[in-house]
């Protein structure tokens, strides 16, 4: 099931999410420049766990970065075309009308702050992995939380591949996010956090983040649980 669009429009211009998705695309593009060197950038942009507790050596010949910055370049670097696409596409569709509940500065301290809880949350599951952490989906998971809280019932067109077939409807936010987090919560109890492949438990932090700061970053005028009023656009 994948979103394509949604019912809710916004009255401002989304700028912090337009900004986050060009500074993702430009760094994909960079990775996609450095040819040989790509994989050793994500290493040593990435964030690794055993790193960040002082367990792990930086890799020779780069220039090492902080373990605590890398909290934070990690949410640029992207692994494929499809990793930054379906990160892109997301954050587009339910990015923007968070951020014009939040307003800009809210929003991108919101977002920045939901994706270093799903560093952490990565980091205390399994604090000797030295596998890389990359890509935006953590702190897109907080994004997903917010909007459920603020939209429960706006209407995200989704796409359901049968076969060679792809067939579009219309359902409710709260079920195209409660089955994405389902999925996720599922998927994170099963896997194997010392294994390469994703982050489970980043999107879980990120998402448990995103529930619990939207109610504390909000306007004191925003409403929540699908309430017509909407906050200030500052």
């Amino acid at each position: 099931m994948i979103p394509i669009s949604d019912d809710n429009p916004v009255r401002t211009t989304p700028g912090v999410t337009i900004l986050v998705i060009a500074l993702c695309v430009l760094v994909y593009v960079w990775e996609l420049s450095l040819g040989a060197d790509r994989g050793a950038a994500m290493v040593v942009l990435g964030f690794i766990p055993a790193a960040f507790f002082g367990h792990a050596a930086t890799m020779p010949g780069f220039v090492p970065v902080s373990p605590t910055l890398t909290i934070f370049t990690s949410m640029f670097i992207h692994g494929g075309l499809l990793h930054v696409g379906g990160n892109m596409l997301y954050l587009w569709i339910f990015g923007n009308n968070v951020e014009d509940q939040l307003g800009h500065v809210r929003y991108l301290i919101f977002y920045l702050v939901c994706g270093v809880a799903a560093a952490l949350t990565m980091a205390f599951v399994d604090p000797s992995s030295q596998l890389p952490m990359i890509g935006a989906s953590g702190a897109i998971s907080g994004v997903l939380a917010s909007y459920v809280l603020f939209f429960p019932r706006a209407k995200v067109t989704v796409i359901v591949p049968l076969g060679i077939i792809f067939y579009p409807f219309a359902i409710g936010a709260t079920w195209v996010v409660g089955l994405w987090f389902g999925m996720q919560l599922l998927s994170a109890a099963l896997a194997d956090p010392g294994q390469p492949g994703t982050a489970w438990w980043a999107h879980v932090g990120g998402f448990a983040c995103g529930l619990l700061l939207t109610p504390i970053l909000k306007p004191r005028d925003a409403r929540m649980f699908g309430e017509v009023h909407r906050g200030p656009w500052g």
